[in-house]
């Protein structure tokens, strides 16, 4: 009997690494936060975020909480508040539908809700700092 020969089938509906240019070549990115996740964010990266209202084609500003220049790491606080990740807006995107059934036995009850999140598709265009 083979032990760990089982794979998860679970699919990510959500490709953080698309249209990432190669750190080994330029070595800049930052992580950065938005909507209570933390994003890593090099230039030209397509993000999905959490909602924001800003229509597409206009520039946003993302909170950065460590920046890599190489091998120059910055977490300080005093450093950071003067760095800047700007990204501008694709436009929005909605996640999977998520389908929640309640059920209670021998009573006839049952409740249908179903719910799909709303995202902004961002690409990063510049790391200052």
């Amino acid at each position: 009997m083979a032990v760990g020969c089982f794979q998860s089938q679970k699919k990510e509906f959500r490709s953080y690494k698309r249209g990432r240019t190669n750190e080994s070549e330029s070595g800049v990115y930052a992580i950065v936060r938005s909507g209570g996740r933390q994003h890593k964010v090099a230039v030209g990266d397509i993000v999905e975020i959490d909602r924001v209202a800003d229509e597409a084609g206009s520039s946003i500003s993302l909170q950065p909480l460590m920046l890599v220049d190489g091998d120059d790491i910055t977490t300080d606080a005093s450093v950071l508040g003067k760095a800047s990740v700007t990204a501008e807006v694709l436009g929005e995107i909605k996640g999977p539908k998520i389908r929640i059934l309640k059920y209670k036995n021998k009573t006839g009850y049952k409740r249908h809700q179903g719910h799909r999140q709303k995202y902004t598709q961002v690409k990063v265009t510049g790391i200052e700092g």
